[in-house]
């Protein structure tokens, strides 16, 4: 089954932040994996934006340099590679001044789609936006990618997006969240959508309760500045995690169209109750021997901000009233891992007796590192003696149930970005949406920084604070495992 590759008429594409780290690291070489597949047409452009002086041909060797170090992709010849390179231009620009946006401007085609990606800071949205509109490359073929943070708080986000808005249509605004762009977030849908299986239960009559995990072995490294200022909270649970959460609550849109699946996913998030003090355990990861905390990392002795959340949240609407809902994200924990469980309630009787135990079905999503779907079910355990029971999963991980063609899968940003080329705004958010999470998470904040409480510590390698397993066992529940 070989995956189906359409190319896309010939774009603009500008980088605002060229030379940085998400530009290497993610954005060149996904361009350079949809190159390879043959979805980008010749004549296509790419053009680096950022205040380096560097000349075309330098912007060539630094692409160069990424691609060597971060591209994962395989089969391409040298003639892609160099055929690829030469597509690329850059422009000495500043953001806040007048520097090379004329040169911008004479570089750009009239009549055709123009996207720009702001991989800068969110202090120079409005800048570039405003510059845009000035130089005449704001027209109704251009469209801007933004990237998170999207604000810090609701006063922010609204500030945002009005400034956005005066020279830009909501239409063409693209508010990116990678998480959106993985396979297996968007396979949710299919299985919710496309299955008569679960569909009928996917509603609290049904399900006990729903985890979401994002669990990372990393600190914040060299982020320390940015997340210090933000923490977990802000910087995972108000875009990452609920967006997950918006996916798997959901109710069925009338079509796959964006205007539709996003109004569902803003009517979940405006159906969230508050989250009391008492549902919600922040930490901090400590020292360990030669490995530094938090503390360290950031600089900062004095520092109270999270870097582990976990709280339960209920959603107030006829399919989840009375399910809670169970998030956790954190730095520095047992291993990398990213998943959704749907926890199915117990058989209402049980034939085989107490001695048989209790058994669940569960759904997991593995979105990281391993994707694919587990859908544990109770059998009979081989062998003779009794009726003894055990959970086995059925397992349809993508590399083995897809063979070689769920190797040459799009990444995240590759399928986004070209989401951004084709106009089509499903995975991405919209501004009502960026401002209603902040609604629900501002509260939160705000109490806890009113209560002027410490984090928890929790040691680095660990699941997390304790405090966040009685979280779940205080309502006879537990968290799934976080296993390497």
């Amino acid at each position: 089954m070989a995956s189906r590759v359409i190319p896309v008429d010939p774009f603009d594409l500008v980088i605002f932040g060229g030379t940085g780290d998400l530009a290497r690291r993610k954005i060149l070489p996904a361009l350079f994996r949809r190159y390879c597949a043959g979805q980008m047409q010749p004549g296509t452009r790419l053009i680096g934006a950022a205040r380096a002086d560097m000349s075309d041909a330098d912007y060539r060797d630094f692409v160069a340099q990424a691609l060597d170090e971060f591209d994962t992709a395989h089969g391409h010849t040298a003639d892609q590679r160099a055929a690829f390179l030469a597509d690329l231009h850059y422009v000495t620009l500043d953001a806040m001044g007048d520097e090379g946006w004329d040169r911008l401007a004479g570089l750009m085609s009239r009549d055709r789609i123009k996207a720009y990606y702001f991989s800068v800071g969110p202090g120079l949205f409005g800048p570039l936006a405003e510059r845009l509109h000035r130089h005449g490359l704001a027209d109704e073929g251009a469209r801007i990618v933004v990237e998170k943070p999207f604000g810090r708080d609701l006063d922010t986000a609204r500030a945002l997006n009005r400034t956005l808005a005066q020279h830009f249509d909501e239409s063409q605004i693209y508010r990116i969240d990678h998480y959106l762009g993985k396979e297996t977030v968007q396979n949710l849908m299919a299985i919710r959508f496309g299955n008569m299986l679960f569909e009928p239960l996917w509603n609290s009559q049904y399900v006990d309760h729903i985890q979401i995990t994002v669990a990372e072995t990393v600190g914040v490294g060299g982020r320390g500045d940015y997340y210090d200022r933000a923490g977990a909270m802000r910087d995972m649970v108000q875009n990452h995690l609920m967006q997950l959460l918006c996916l798997i609550a959901m109710e069925p849109p009338a079509k796959f169209d964006p205007s539709a699946v996003r109004d569902e996913k803003l009517k979940v998030i405006r159906a969230l109750d508050p989250v009391a003090p008492a549902q919600i355990v922040r930490g901090q990861y400590r020292a360990d021997g030669d490995k530094p905390g938090y503390l360290e990392h950031v600089g900062n002795p004095a520092s109270t901000t999270e870097s582990f959340v976990a709280l339960k949240a209920h959603i107030s609407n006829w399919r989840w009233a009375g399910t809670p809902f169970y998030l956790r994200t954190g730095k520095r924990l047992r291993a990398r891992t990213s998943e959704i469980a749907v926890v199915f309630k117990e058989a209402p009787h049980s034939i085989f007796g107490a001695e048989a135990g209790r058994h669940r079905n569960i759904l997991t999503i593995r979105l990281q590192p391993n994707e694919g779907i587990d859908l544990d079910v109770t059998i009979k355990e081989p062998g003779p003696g009794g009726m003894r029971l055990v959970d086995v999963p059925l397992d349809m991980t993508f590399t083995e149930a897809l063979g070689p063609d769920a190797e040459d899968v799009p990444d995240a940003y590759e399928r986004l970005i070209m989401d951004v080329i084709r106009g089509n705004q499903t995975l991405f958010m919209r501004g009502d949406e960026v401002e209603a999470a902040w609604a629900w998470t501002d509260p939160i904040i705000a109490d806890w920084e009113a209560a002027g409480t410490d984090p928890v510590l929790y040691d680095s390698g660990s699941a997390g604070p304790e405090e966040a397993l009685a979280l779940m066992h205080r309502d006879g529940r537990r968290w799934r495992e976080i296993r390497t």
